[in-house]
């Protein structure tokens, strides 16, 4: 196996990386930026321009797996500029790997995992979410995935095998959500968002790296919910976070009509809740080392 990756530099393919260089798999990488291209041995970086569909050819040379993580963070300011940047960001990356193995006589990919959100799921604090689900969440984000995921199924035009990740909230000290979220809980001032009652799916960084490699693995089809077994209403998540740094919760609930005035649509990433489901991946074979809360965080805190 021969791994080209998208996003190899960020929170999870970073993690990635070093996970299947660890057991002996090459790894090539994409990269805007050529002076930092490495070229060592089992690691070799190749330039492209998603905005321009611009791609080295040479970037699939023997691969025989993608791992498309690429696409700007969701958590800077929607302005409207930026809200054009996180939408076409996702679907450039996978037009332009499409592009690229379209130019080509011949290669050797054969199956191809990218990334997606459980954001395409309604808001819902009663339904409990399958990958057969097909109502879209109204909104930016539900817009976005939809787009995303589109352009994810157009690989199946060349008979490359592809599987999608919806991704829940990926837990991790290096990034992500949880350092927001153990900042004011440090200083005393940690409270639950909204009504606290919105549910959130999440997944361990581990255990999401373990998951695309399964995927790669096992050349899994179709679409799967990257998210532990045991999904936690906001205030669960809060609560578990303080107890496992020792810290009171005092302070009321942040209001969401606060949240909505200060970040507007933005705050749909915050009280939005998505109980999603992981029995279709788990049916596949998949054990999750982190399936609950206190188990999760107390690996990622003590």
């Amino acid at each position: 196996m021969k791994v080209l990756i998208t996003g190899a530099t960020g929170l999870v393919g970073s993690a990635l990386v070093s996970s299947l260089r660890a057991d002996g798999i090459s790894v090539h990488y994409l990269t805007t930026r050529k002076g930092k291209i490495s070229q060592e041995a089992d690691y070799r970086g190749f330039f492209w321009d998603p905005s321009q569909n611009q791609i080295d050819p040479e970037c699939f040379l023997g691969v025989t797996h993608i791992v498309n993580l690429a696409g700007a963070s969701i958590a800077k300011r929607w302005t409207p500029a930026y809200r054009a940047e996180i939408q076409n960001s996702r679907t450039d990356s996978l037009q332009t790997l499409y592009k690229g193995l379209s130019s080509l006589e011949l290669h050797t990919v054969e199956y191809l995992v990218s990334a997606s959100a459980i954001g395409i799921y309604p808001d819902s604090l009663s339904h409990y979410y399958t990958e057969t689900c097909t109502e879209t969440a109204s909104g930016f984000l539900g817009e976005t995935v939809e787009k995303w995921e589109r352009a994810a199924r157009e690989f199946d035009a060349l008979g490359i095998r592809r599987g999608i990740l919806r991704i829940g909230l990926v837990l991790s000290v290096k990034g992500g959500a949880l350092p927001q979220i153990i900042r004011p809980i440090r200083w005393g001032l940690g409270a639950p968002l909204g009504s606290g009652q919105q549910w959130q799916s999440w997944i361990h960084l581990h255990d999401l790296v373990r998951l695309i490699r399964f995927s790669l693995e096992e050349s899994l089809e179709g679409v799967f919910n990257a998210v532990a077994p045991n999904p936690v209403t906001n205030k669960k998540l809060t609560q578990e976070v303080a107890a496992t740094l020792g810290k009171p919760l005092w302070m009321p609930g942040v209001p969401a009509w606060g949240l909505k005035l200060v970040l507007g649509e933005m705050a749909s990433l915050l009280l939005a809740s998505q109980r999603v489901s992981s029995e279709k991946i788990e049916m596949e074979g998949f054990t999750f080392r982190y399936a609950n809360i206190h188990q999760a965080l107390q690996a990622l805190l003590t």
